[in-house]
C-alpha cells in the first residue's frame, strides 16, 4: 500500500490540462458571441437605418448595387409597366396562411425589368384569373425595399425549386427570369419587395417584407462563459480537496 502512495499523491497534470483547455475553448466561444453580438447589432441597426430613410431614386440604389453588391433593405421607388403573364409564384405563409409571393417583372421605360415581390395570394388563388382585379394595367409607381440576390440555395433542407410547375422555395433570380423570359442583359440583377401600398386593386397584398433578426447572442456568450466559470470552480474544489486529503 506504501508503494501506491506515491503516484496516488502526484499531480493530475493530464486532467488539469484538459480543463485548461476546456476551459479556453469555452471561453473563447463566449468571446466569439459577443462578437458576433456586436456585429448583429451594427446590421439590425443599418436595415433599420436603411429601410425607414426616404427612398433613394432607383437610379442611385443601381448604382450603389454596383459599387458594392449590397442594397439589402434600401428603400427606393420606381415605375414601369407589370408584366402579369410572366409572373413567379414564391411558396410563402404569411399572417398565418400559406401561398405565394408574386414574383412580377416590372418592365422599365429603358427596355430593361426588375422582378418585384407584389405581395401575398392565398394558395387557392395561385391562378392570376383567381384576382384579376390585382392586375393592374399601365404605368404603376412602386414603393418598395431593394433586397439583394442569393448566390444559391441557401440550405440543404429547403426543397427544390420546380420551374416548371412555377414553384420557388428559394429566390432563384436566373432561374425566375428564365420562366420570365427575360434576358439576363436586361435583367435588373437585384429584387424589390413592393410596400403595401403598392396594389390598390386588391391581391396580392403588398408589404411583406420581414424584419425581424433573431439576436440571441447575448444569451449564448454568457452561457458560455457561465460554463467556463463553472468549470473553473469544479477544478478548484477538486484540486483543493485532492491536496487537503493529501
Amino acid at each position: 500500500m506504501n508503494a501506491e502512495a506515491p503516484a496516488d499523491r502526484g499531480f493530475p497534470w493530464l486532467a488539469l490540462l484538459f480543463g485548461a483547455l476546456a476551459f479556453a475553448a469555452l471561453i473563447g466561444l463566449g468571446t466569439w458571441q459577443v462578437q458576433r453580438l456586436h456585429w448583429k447589432e451594427g446590421l439590425i441597426q443599418a436595415i433599420e437605418t436603411r429601410s425607414k430613410a426616404e427612398p433613394k431614386p432607383f437610379a442611385d440604389v443601381e448604382r450603389e448595387f454596383a459599387e458594392t453588391g449590397d442594397v439589402d433593405y434600401v428603400a427606393t421607388e420606381l415605375s414601369g409597366r407589370f408584366d402579369h403573364a410572366h409572373e413567379s409564384h414564391f411558396f410563402a405563409t404569411w399572417k398565418g396562411a400559406t401561398g405565394f409571393y408574386i414574383y412580377t417583372p416590372l418592365l422599365l421605360d429603358d427596355g430593361r425589368a426588375v422582378l418585384v415581390n407584389r405581395g401575398f395570394v392565398p394558395y387557392e388563388q395561385k391562378d392570376p384569373a383567381t384576382r384579376a382585379q390585382g392586375q393592374v394595367e399601365g404605368v404603376v409607381a412602386i414603393r418598395g425595399l431593394a433586397r439583394n440576390p442569393l448566390a444559391g440555395k441557401p440550405s440543404s433542407m429547403l426543397p427544390d425549386n420546380e420551374p416548371d410547375r412555377n414553384i420557388f422555395y428559394w429566390k432563384d433570380m436566373a432561374a425566375m427570369a428564365t420562366l420570365s423570359g427575360i434576358e439576363t442583359s436586361k435583367l435588373v440583377p437585384f429584387f424589390i419587395d413592393a410596400d403595401a401600398a403598392a396594389n390598390p386593386g386588391g391581391l396580392p397584398a403588398g408589404g411583406v417584407t420581414l424584419i425581424d433578426l433573431p439576436n440571441n447572442h447575448l444569451q449564448y456568450a454568457v452561457t458560455w462563459y457561465g460554463l467556463a466559470a463553472a468549470l473553473a470552480g469544479v477544478l478548484g474544489v477538486w484540486l483543493w480537496r485532492r491536496r487537503s486529503a493529501a
